[in-house]
């Protein structure tokens, strides 16, 4: 079991108990456009995920860990390595924070910070990428400050309300 605990926070796998948690994110639309989504996730479907969420990351192919407050044990968003590429030892990296109240606090970064160390410690990665919206300020913000860098731009990549936005590639290599 992975535990990766911060100053505020703790990442940790997922539990049978998160099923409500997930099934709200998954579900809030107001994240589609981050996670790709386009349809609702039923709680069977979910429940289904989480009794596989034991698999090792070089089975699933991505792990997929809560964020914790460390004061009250609370799940408060979910940090994701996805695509994980053993050959070429790269993965996506993915956050969201569910609540808006604890977004914008340092959450986020310590959470990714837990992450990058995890990736590139013990997995011992060479890469890891980001696709972010072009507009997603926040985001860019985020992982840029921890080294990412820009390195392409998908165009009219993600369509929402029957508008074209770009995509932006950023990647961090692990020196």
């Amino acid at each position: 079991m992975i535990t990766l605990t911060g100053n505020t926070i703790y990442l940790r796998a997922l539990e049978p108990e998160d099923l409500e948690f997930i099934y709200a994110i998954e579900n809030n639309e107001s994240v589609w456009e981050v996670s790709n989504t386009q349809t609702p996730y039923s709680r069977f479907l979910i429940r289904q995920y989480l009794e596989n969420a034991h698999q090792d990351i070089y089975e699933a192919k991505q792990l997929r860990l809560a964020i914790c407050l460390s004061d009250t044990f609370e799940a408060i968003g979910l940090i994701d390595l996805f695509d994980f590429d053993p050959k070429n030892n790269r993965a996506g990296v993915g956050i969201v924070i569910s609540n808006e109240s604890n977004r914008n606090s340092g959450i986020g970064s310590e959470a990714l910070q837990l992450v990058i160390n995890y990736a590139f410690n013990q997995l011992q990665l060479h890469q890891l990428y980001a696709n972010i919206g072009s507009d997603n300020e926040i985001s860019k913000q985020l992982f840029t400050k921890f080294g990412f860098q820009k390195i392409g731009t998908k165009k009219d990549w993600i369509k929402v309300d029957n508008i074209f936005k770009d995509e932006i590639l950023f990647q961090l290599i692990n020196n």
